[in-house]
């Protein structure tokens, strides 16, 4: 069925030049199928909820219903981040995908609450349950729907590197594992007359809300800015520095419009002995490098350090040990030393580690505590920095 479903309704699918296009036809297609199995999913519940007075399987048809509202807002994120970029919107529209699904999640939760009072209710004031094969059978067919389709959103979500959808399959599959929740409630009063329902409902209810809670995470994190993947970022890294003019990076930051578009800023140290023309040609052959390699625009600052002189060297040798000793997990770049006839200035940059609770000031007071003692004349100007890689 999977592959019938990409074979017919994929078109393009190989085409590599126009590969967000067909990325976001994959995504719509993954959308409506998941509208098309949710809906037929929630009908079917519903009557057999009606018909049993069963508030679990009610619960678990509205739990349907709700990833039939996910996979609306899948379609439409797909369809509005697919919007070419404009003069209000100059890096695109790809963070609606983002919005749609937090609305979707606040309506999940008001979703779950409402059941969350009803299952409630049956516990304090349980209502007889009538059994019928017919409804075992319907739920049945329900976990293998809701199998396939997780099955399904996976395989889409592999191909696109979408995590929209990768969270459609792992809730699809969170469904089957409330279904047979709820057949285990029926089942148990059928044949030991122990009434349940109530509390299958609950749990259900309970279910609905995490997901709801846990979706409006995942889609507000990536507004707020997240850290970015640190797979990722070391490759970035390790592409960089794999070019001869380029001593170190820092100050990584990754700029997220979506899941389409991403613009990444750094800073390289390169030689201050270096002619400028021949750097700055280096620096533009690596940005065009990078957005070919990586699919993503590159803005690279370039940050000249001497290292080649000898006292440059030497006091760069011991500043870096002395902060290791202090402090193992900072880092030290942006080194510079400035001289006169009477004294030295050196200037650097420590990335210090969010969690790290000393405040800035008394970390650069430690720091040049130590200094001075090998350094007594010199003016020490010391940066704090807390970003290594970022994604904004």
């Amino acid at each position: 069925m999977t592959h019938f479903i990409i074979k017919y309704f994929i078109e393009n699918k190989k085409d590599k030049k126009n590969h967000t296009s067909v990325r976001k036809r994959y995504g719509i297609v993954s959308g409506y199928v998941g509208i098309f199995c949710n809906i037929v999913l929630f009908l079917i519940k519903l009557f057999s909820g009606i018909i049993t007075h069963s508030v679990s399987i009610t619960a678990d048809a509205f739990n349907n219903l709700s990833d039939a509202a996910s996979s609306i807002a899948t379609v439409l994120g797909f369809q509005l981040s697919g919007k070419s970029p404009d003069k209000e919107h100059p890096f695109g529209h790809g963070r609606y995908e983002y919005i749609a699904g937090f609305i979707v999640s606040i309506m999940i939760i008001l979703v779950g609450i409402e059941l969350l009072k009803t299952s409630a209710e049956k516990i304090f004031f349980p209502q007889e349950i009538t059994f019928h094969i017919s409804t075992i059978i319907i739920l049945l067919i329900s976990i293998v729907i809701k199998i396939w389709l997780s099955v399904f959103n996976q395989k889409i979500a592999t191909m696109i590197q979408s995590s929209t959808v990768k969270a459609t399959a792992m809730d699809s599959f969170s469904d089957v594992i409330v279904t047979i929740a709820v057949i285990i409630g029926i089942l148990i009063n059928h044949f030991f007359n122990r009434n349940i329902d109530g509390y299958i409902g609950v749990l259900v209810a309970v279910f609905i809300l995490y997901t709801g809670i846990t979706t409006a995470k995942d889609t507000l994190n990536p507004l707020l800015g997240t850290a970015p993947d640190k797979e990722f970022i070391e490759e970035i890294k390790k592409f960089i520095l794999s070019y001869d003019s380029i001593l170190g990076i820092h100050d990584l930051i990754v700029h997220s419009y979506g899941a389409e578009k991403k613009l990444i800023s750094l800073h390289a140290e390169v030689s201050a002995h270096e002619n400028i023309l021949k750097i700055h040609n280096d620096i533009d052959e690596i940005e065009r490098a990078v957005k070919q390699m990586f699919c993503c625009d590159a803005v690279i600052h370039m940050d000249p350090v001497d290292m080649e002189d000898e006292k440059t060297k030497e006091l760069y040798q011991k500043i870096k040990g002395i902060i290791l000793e202090i402090y193992p997990d900072f880092k030290i770049h942006d080194f510079r030393v400035v001289t006169n006839a009477t004294q030295a200035r050196i200037f650097f940059d420590v990335t210090v580690p969010y969690q790290w609770k000393e405040s800035d000031a008394f970390i650069c007071h430690s720091i040049k505590k130590e200094i001075e003692k090998i350094e007594k004349n010199a003016v020490v100007e010391i940066t704090i920095d807390h970003i290594d890689a970022v994604h904004l």
